[in-house]
């Protein structure tokens, strides 16, 4: 009768691991699901940065507002994006708390130069409509000939 209860506890035991399986291959597969889905935003983020860093080399390593609003509206977006799967999914996916504050900073830094620009980049394309249309070049007021 012993050799029976052995093949019993073996039962069990494997039917205790098959059991458990699913939640570690689930785990596993989620962590995988969480690398690839942050690998994939932050190569986004990435992207963008060096689109901006390109234009910054063109110039005066200064970025021209009206070339660099879009590409910096863009770079706000994908770093919101990030930020909310690493809030949504930070304790899920094991993110350290550095990250999640650095990725935080660093949106709303973007978020800042992004609206500065944004706002110069308008001012600049205003004042263009208008020496483009000649408002700029018309006296405004006439100045008095004669003695006074």
């Amino acid at each position: 009768m012993m050799p029976h209860r052995r093949i019993g506890a073996a039962r069990k035991a494997v039917l205790a691991i098959m059991a458990s399986a699913p939640f570690v291959i689930c785990g596993t597969a989620y962590a995988a699901d969480c690398n690839q889905d942050i690998g994939s935003l932050t190569k986004k983020r990435q992207g963008i940065i060096d689109q901006l860093n390109q234009l910054a080399q063109g110039g005066k390593k200064q970025l021209d507002p009206i070339a660099s609003c879009p590409k910096l509206r863009a770079l706000v977006a994908v770093e919101r994006e990030l930020v909310a799967y690493l809030t949504k999914n930070k304790e899920w996916c094991g993110v350290p708390d550095e990250a999640f504050q650095n990725i935080s900073a660093s949106s709303g830094k973007s978020t800042k130069v992004a609206e500065q620009a944004c706002k110069v980049a308008a001012q600049m394309k205003k004042a263009q409509e208008q020496q483009a249309s000649g408002a700029l070049n018309s006296p405004q007021t006439k100045l008095p000939a004669g003695p006074l």
